[in-house]
């Protein structure tokens, strides 16, 4: 048996095949339903020409058809691509067509969507549609539960550790890329660190997770864990999911569609909830307010099953980390650093050492290296900048980006690197302090966003002449988008206009919070940006507007 993810969890529901696997709202499934209603999947994959090696599209919020599709495509050993539901047309034909999914997954609300597009998906064999209750649909499409209820399981194949698994990210590439790992590279170093936070040995083999697990539950110490972030992303499938499942755990999904904080303290109080996945402090501030608000009105929250609560991406600030550990004195905080090309490095906090945590300082992996770009390590203590550069966890590459790959993924003395762009610096004490992305992307509520592709948006607007688009620090989501813009001679600016020219044609999360006027964009005598001037006036502005 190989470390292909369909492999692991089979043996998994074979073990514990009455234990819960998932639950979503009312639907409850067990180990054994779960894997059954995957295999259904994979077999209606499989009925409608979709072979092995292929690319299935899922687009759809956090729910269990998204996660017994992901399963699904695992056991026909097809690649499963990430769809993310705030995209509009534009984005959406590109992640399809890029990816060259053969058949999509979704949920019914996006038809019209999908509707608008399908001229433009030639290779698409498959439309399989989520009734959600929207009331839309997509003529020609399959239905997913009638479909799934009128098929047999598919019998468990042969699989590769070789096999594919890709996640679409924005990140600092420009329009949404694939990020490839072959399963074995992937499974066995992102579980690694599943277990060891529970300071427990890694299974050598997929056959060993079964009896694992099995001794978990006997022993009570089987978790249920909560992704509060969409699953469509890396943190909330890989930490709030994928590890969770690898340890026979429970996964609770979240109604993410609009972010709600005392929901998902009942949800946790309700499901007796061990784990819970967020996305620094864009979730942590609204939860830590609710857990504040609910203390003076003397209402509480039976939270007492939280054991861990972890993130990944982005800034978690201490002062909200001793908040609730104010709370939820038993939690600990794993704070974790990375992006979809790999994990990095990590912080732990409790309430006993709380006092001496800082934002954005990190142990690093073993596998993790600061090298300046010449491929030089930087001394511990010498305050020299570096590029963080993750070994282990490292992708294939980006799919069909053969120059995007070679840029990100470096080979330095014999050892292969993802190097997607961090910057840090290395403490005395051999921790590092993360800088930040020495690129221009943009990191807003988790969501990362790439300042040209909104500069373009904005320059197609009559009124516009030239503009930069920043990103300015911001309390709530890590960073505001803002743009500093000319106006054409004799046009005005209006702001509403300009959100909703940019919204017609890109992600709603993608347009501006802010628009700062200027006589003249500051770029280089030759025409290039110069985003650094444009940042200073943007955060001057914005300053002065929240003063």
């Amino acid at each position: 048996m190989t470390w292909q993810m369909a492999n692991i969890w089979e043996n998994i529901a074979a073990a514990i095949p009455d234990k819960p696997a998932i639950v979503d709202g009312d639907k409850r499934y067990s180990w054994s339903e779960y894997e059954n209603r995957a295999a259904r999947v994979a077999q209606i994959l499989t009925d409608h020409g979709i072979e092995a090696g292929a690319k299935l599209s899922i687009y759809a919020y956090n729910s269990s058809e998204y996660m017994e599709a992901q399963f699904g495509a695992f056991k026909a050993r097809v690649c499963p691509v990430n769809v993310n539901y705030r995209y509009l047309e534009a984005e959406l034909t590109h992640v399809i067509n890029n990816s060259d999914s053969e058949a999509i997954i979704y949920q019914a609300q996006f038809a019209p969507r999908l509707a608008a597009i399908r001229e433009n998906l030639d290779q698409v064999k498959l439309f399989l549609e989520i009734d959600d209750g929207s009331g839309e649909h997509l003529d020609g499409s399959v239905p997913y539960e009638t479909t799934l209820q009128q098929t047999a399981p598919m019998p468990t194949i042969e699989r590769s550790d070789d096999d594919l698994y890709m996640l679409y990210t924005g990140g600092t590439t420009g329009m949404p890329k694939g990020v490839m790992y072959d399963h074995k590279t992937f499974a066995s170093a992102l579980f690694a660190k599943g277990f060891e936070m529970r300071e427990m040995t890694l299974p050598t083999q997929a056959s060993d997770f079964g009896p694992l697990v099995q001794k978990l539950h006997e022993a009570g110490m089987a978790g249920r864990s909560i992704p509060a972030c969409p699953i469509m992303h890396g943190t909330g499938m890989w930490i709030g999911a994928m590890i969770p499942h690898s340890l026979g755990g429970c996964v609770v999904l979240f109604d993410n569609k609009h972010f709600d904080p005392a929901a998902l303290w009942e949800l946790v109080e309700r499901e007796k909830v061990t784990d819970l996945t967020i996305v620094g402090d864009v979730f942590a501030k609204p939860l830590l307010a609710v857990l504040d608000e609910a203390q003076t009105s003397g209402k509480s929250y039976d939270l007492s099953s939280l054991q861990m609560m972890g993130s990944s991406g982005v800034m978690w600030s201490t002062e909200v980390k001793r908040g609730l550990l104010g709370h939820i004195n038993q939690m600990a905080i794993v704070d974790s650093m990375g992006s979809t090309e790999g994990s990095m490095g990590s912080s732990i906090t409790t309430l006993e050492n709380i006092d001496v945590d800082k934002t954005a300082k990190f142990e690093m992996n073993d596998t993790t290296k600061i090298l300046t770009e010449e491929g030089k390590p930087v001394a511990p203590g010498s305050g020299e900048i570096g590029l963080i550069c993750n070994g282990g966890m490292v992708p294939l590459g980006y799919y069909k980006d053969e120059k995007k790959s070679a840029e990100t993924f470096k080979t330095f003395d014999g050892t292969r690197y993802s190097i997607p762009g961090d910057f840090a610096t290395v403490e005395a004490d051999g921790t590092i302090t993360l800088l930040g992305r020495g690129s221009i992307c943009i990191n807003s509520g988790g969501e990362k966003i790439f300042p040209e592709e909104v500069e373009e948006a904005l320059k197609t607007h009559d009124s516009v002449y030239d503009c930069l688009v920043v990103g300015v620090p911001d309390d709530r989501f890590g960073e505001r988008v803002t743009a500093v813009l000319s106006t054409t001679d004799g046009h005005e600016l209006n702001e509403d206009e300009l959100n909703a020219h940019v919204r017609s044609q890109l992600a709603a999360y993608k347009s501006p919070k802010s628009i700062v006027k200027v006589d003249q964009v500051p770029r280089a005598a030759n025409g290039k940006a110069g985003y650094k001037e444009a940042k200073e006036i943007a955060v001057n502005a914005v300053n002065l507007e929240m003063a």
